[in-house]
Order: C-alpha cells, then structure tokens, then sequence
C-alpha cells in the first residue's frame, strides 16, 4: 500500500474526502485507506459510506480498530480506525 492511497480525515467537510477518494478509485486505483482518530472517526465512516453509495456494489469494505498512545509524560490513548475500500 502506497502512501499516495492514504486518505487521512481531519477537519474539511466529508464531501473533499470522499470527492479524494472516489477521483482515486476512478483513476484506477485498487484500494484506498481512509484513517482517523478521536473525533473524526464518525467523518471516516461517513465517507466510506458516501464512496460506497456511489461506486455501488464494486466497493467492498474491510474495518480496523485501535488505540494510539499519545504523550509521554501524562500518555493517553485515542481511538484510531482504518477504512481499507476495495474495487473489485
């Protein structure tokens, strides 16, 4: 997986993301990686959702779950997800 199918959600609105996502698939790309942590969980799953609804059934989906620890002196951890989207 190279790092140019690495979508990383941050703060923009879902539509840039899936709009990334869906000209990546379209210019034949295989598998796309959507990630996030903490709070923009929600907007991942929302654009894997939005390229799923558009690409139709040629999309399917695979989730990964975990935590990162961040901080040294006081270390906590954040969620973290990763949506795999492959086109069959």
């Amino acid at each position: 997986m190279s790092e140019q199918n690495v979508i990383r959600i941050g703060r923009k609105p879902a539509m840039n993301y899936a709009l990334a996502a869906l000209v990546q698939l379209s210019q034949g790309a295989n598998e796309i990686v959507l990630k996030a942590r903490g709070k923009q969980i929600s907007k991942a799953v929302d654009v894997a959702e939005i390229v799923k609804r558009r690409m139709g059934e040629s999309v399917k989906c695979e989730v990964k779950i975990g935590t990162e620890v961040l901080g040294e002196e006081a270390p906590r951890g954040v969620s973290t997800i990763e949506i795999v989207l492959t086109r069959e």
